[in-house]
């Protein structure tokens, strides 16, 4: 039979299209003067970043959604001290507000950790060494003429998912120059994809400072993953969580009555990242907050990791685990059940970014860093997707949904 095709206006208004819901979400932000009434917490608790000797507070902001750069300012004033972004974040815009604020504004560029990120796309990988420290250099200038600073503290590989690239020569060379240059005090990547394999891989090499990588309360049962975490911060590397919420469309689907307030309200996310942090061998987290409301839901869980009687229910409820499974953990296991060999856990995320998120420039980059001859657009003659998850997540209703938003 073949699949029911929502049409944009439909799609929108159901509960699995949470764009809307995300935007309204956004616009009913407390304001700064709200955010200001909110006490300021205890003490953070702080914890060294690996073998770089630098303490942070275990809660950090990951600023890609953020366009608002008083929420910067307020998320430093609560003791935030590690701001995580990247030039194709917003097109180099989220960089300058990085910059402005922290460097220009505030002037506290010695007190805070800075995080940027480098991406080269799959025809680069394969470059000379002299070919891809000269990106390397030119993009990292780029960066820091934005951010308003002669250094960064983390420079990352972005979206690293094939381990060869980890132990790519070139690309260890170019990472090493720019660190002996000090133009980057740490070096590191990004990984959302075969995150295990990747992370082994970088322990072999043991020249990565810092891994920022995927972890989320969908994982909670990934022993092997969990253990590969735990390994590579005996070994010193600093571990940066990301994804921490899991934001997803399935919050709002099918909940009974009496589920409704874990999802409606702040339990949800800080049951989450408090699920996250309390593995010590992550150092910090950066979930991605957009307004004041937000900040206020996360910045207390930096001071307090204690679960709450409502948290505990909700993490051990059945239906929350079993809904879990509907989360992509981007294993790569759906691949070789797709006869056109689309890259279904980059095309999921894309989808994660238009519909959880609402950031639709981030969904276009995704996709736009796939190989021809991995692309959605290689969907477009399918009656039937026949793509299949081990863990059962709607592949197809995502794709669907994703060319919907993106039309």
């Amino acid at each position: 039979m073949a699949r029911n095709i929502l049409n944009r206006r439909k799609f929108l208004e159901t509960a699995g299209g949470t764009v809307a819901g995300i935007l309204a979400f956004r616009r009913s932000s407390f304001s700064r003067e709200g955010a200001e009434k909110q006490n300021k917490p205890a003490e953070l608790i702080t914890r060294t970043l690996g073998r770089t000797g630098v303490r942070v507070p275990i809660v950090s902001m990951g600023v890609m959604n953020a366009d608002n750069p008083e929420l910067v300012r307020r998320a430093y004033e609560l003791g935030i001290r590690h701001f995580d972004t990247a030039y194709v974040y917003q097109r180099g815009r989220n960089e300058e507000m990085v910059g402005r604020v922290l460097v220009e504004e505030l002037k506290v560029r010695d007190r805070v950790v800075i995080a940027t990120k480098i991406l080269l796309r799959p025809q680069q990988r394969s470059l000379p060494v002299e070919e891809m420290k000269e990106i390397h250099r030119r993009m990292l200038e780029e960066s820091l003429r934005r951010l308003q600073t002669d250094y960064v503290d983390i420079l990352y590989s972005h979206d690293v998912s094939d381990p060869d690239w980890v132990k790519n020569p070139a690309l260890i060379e170019s990472l090493l120059a720019l660190k002996e240059q000090k133009k980057v005090r740490f070096i590191g990547f990004s990984t959302h994809q075969n995150m295990n394999e990747v992370i082994r891989a970088a322990m072999e090499v043991k020249v990565y400072d810092v891994i920022l990588t995927t972890l989320n309360y969908s994982l909670y049962d990934y022993a092997e993953y969990l253990e590969t975490l735990k390994q590579a911060a005996a070994q010193g590397i600093g571990l940066v969580a990301m994804k921490t919420q899991c934001q997803q469309a399935w919050y709002r689907e099918s909940v009974p009555p009496e589920m409704r307030r874990f999802y409606e309200g702040p339990i949800i996310h800080s049951a989450l990242l408090k699920w996250v942090l309390r593995h010590e061998f992550m150092a910090t987290a950066v979930p991605g907050f957009t307004t004041f409301e937000q900040l206020n839901t996360d910045i207390p869980v930096a001071s307090n990791l204690e679960y709450k009687e409502e948290e505990k229910k909700f993490l051990e409820d059945r239906l929350v685990k079993r809904q879990m499974a509907a989360v992509c953990r981007a294993c790569g296991q759906c691949l070789q059940s797709c006869p056109k060999g689309v890259d279904i856990p980059v095309v999921l995320r894309a989808h994660m970014y238009a519909a959880s998120y609402g950031n639709f420039y981030q969904a276009r980059e995704a996709l736009d860093g796939l190989e021809p001859e991995r692309s959605l657009q290689l969907c477009a003659d399918c009656q039937q997707c026949q793509a299949k998850c081990v863990r059962g997540v709607n592949i197809a209703r995502r794709l669907d949904e994703l060319k919907i938003l993106l039309a």
